[in-house]
């Protein structure tokens, strides 16, 4: 019979270590180190360089000025215009009748109440004017499309006033209504514009940043059957093909400009190009202005003040590569007698050292060529590879040479092989984000190839992954 006093104890199980839990746990840590380091760690990211050009960063606004004279009204009345808007008119051309009693206005009224048909010279006027206006159409600047509805409006005046002409006897039979009609004619030749801004006669050397800025900008259009007094202006005549375009820039733009000396302008409403002749204005305000004098196109722009236009300045190709992919790097110089071409993309040099016993040992030792200077016929090698003041022999005649002359090669890191691979670029256009490089060197990029994105981040030989 057992005790009543007698002890429990409870029975402790061995540790029994499961292999795999072993090897479970320490994949969980390994995955966890990994991440953390993924997370410090700065990235490498690849680019794949492709043939590109620079265009996007030469868009500006400018200030059209031309040889306009203003015509202003010499008495009172009703206006109609008999010259469509942008069209050239000679010496004694109808422009326009002044109606002092208004029964031109009247018959006009009456006239647009009937039922008319449009010639096919008529029809086309009005086809032209709007597929003019479409193809150069700019959604940000809607008030263009209220200049376009009043010059649709005086061209349909002025085919009226054409009618009105043929049916002048129609007025009355009263000789003083038919001579209340005055005739205006052209005193000179020129393009013919109904409208005024206030820059007619503009001196383009009191130009400042406030013209591009002025909140208050108004443009008049006169409109044919208008009621106008003595002294309003009535229409302008730019009587000469020579005009201007001046733009805002910075003084470095302005001096790479005027260096140019004539510089190709694509016109953004219709992509039309012309060549413009460069000189710098320094503003009223202390800003820098660039003038485009041009010698044609003007009649095409004559309804315009302020004209959208890029200059194609930047018009290299090549190979596009970001800003940020570009390094510089130092390398050694060596004359061409002191490398050896073991075939087309092998190169040694014969590396002088003194052994233990002083006596010297010559080594064949493989280098990578980064450059070739066709000028001084020296090579580009890697400096890190050896140090200054090695001693390297020309295989022929045992002529020593010391490296030590140093120069900078502009690059990137190509990553290729896995690793950063140093290549010289030769730039050839630049703004602020990307660079146009020449394709197709001897010890450059191809296209296709893969590069650093940051050249920051990474170092030369560096294995990378990405």
């Amino acid at each position: 019979m057992a005790s009543k006093n007698q002890k429990v104890t409870k029975y402790r199980r061995p540790l029994n270590l499961n292999l795999g839990v072993i090897v479970f746990g320490v994949i969980i840590i390994y995955v966890l180190i990994v991440v953390v380091i993924y997370f410090k760690s700065e990235h490498i990211v690849r680019y794949e360089v492709l043939k590109g050009s620079l265009t996007g960063n030469n868009t500006y606004t400018g200030l059209a000025l031309r040889n306009e004279k203003v015509i202003n009204a010499d008495t009172s009345g009703y206006f109609n215009f008999y010259t469509r808007e942008g069209s050239r008119v000679a010496v004694g051309d109808l422009v326009y009748t002044v109606d002092g009693t208004g029964m031109v206005a009247e018959y006009i009224k009456n006239l647009g109440a009937q039922e008319n048909s449009l010639s096919d010279r008529e029809l086309n006027e009005f086809r032209n004017e709007i597929i003019n206006f479409s193809h150069g159409f700019d959604e940000r600047d809607f008030s263009s499309l209220y200049n376009f509805k009043y010059e649709l409006k005086n061209t349909v005046l002025k085919l009226t006033g054409e009618e009105l002409l043929k049916n002048i006897k129609e007025l009355g039979s009263d000789a003083t209504a038919a001579g209340s009609i005055d005739y205006r004619y052209a005193t000179s030749s020129g393009i013919v514009s109904y409208w005024t801004d206030g820059y007619e006669g503009f001196d383009p050397s009191m130009i400042s940043m406030e013209v591009f800025e002025n909140p208050e900008y108004n443009r008049n259009t006169i409109l044919s059957n208008s009621l106008l007094s003595v002294d309003d202006p009535v229409y302008k005549i730019c009587s000469d093909e020579s005009w201007c375009i001046i733009i805002p820039v910075d003084a470095n733009r302005a001096e790479e400009l005027l260096a140019e000396g004539y510089v190709k302008v694509r016109f953004l409403k219709n992509q039309y190009v012309s060549w413009g002749k460069v000189s710098v204005i320094n503003g009223t305000d202390s800003n820098t202005f660039v003038r485009l004098d041009f010698t044609n196109s003007m009649v095409t722009f004559s309804g315009d003040r302020f004209l959208d236009i890029e200059l194609v300045v930047d018009d290299e190709n090549g190979l596009k590569i970001p800003n940020s992919s570009i390094v510089s790097k130092d390398f050694y110089l060596v004359p061409e007698e002191f490398i050896i071409s073991e075939s087309e993309d092998t190169y040694s040099i014969l590396r002088q050292s003194y052994n233990e016993e002083g006596k010297p040992e010559v080594f064949d030792v493989e280098v990578e060529i980064y450059s070739y200077d066709k000028e001084t016929h020296e090579y580009y090698i890697d400096s890190s590879a050896f140090d200054a003041g090695t001693v390297i022999l020309a295989r022929d005649t045992q002529k020593d040479f010391v490296l030590s002359k140093r120069a900078t090669l502009t690059g990137v890191y190509n990553m290729n092989k896995g690793y950063a691979d140093f290549k010289e670029i030769i730039i050839l256009s630049q703004n602020d984000e990307y660079s146009i490089v020449k394709g197709n060197t001897t010890y450059g990029l191809q296209e296709y190839d893969y590069i650093v994105l940051n050249a920051s981040v990474v170092t030369d030989d560096q294995f990378l992954t990405y």
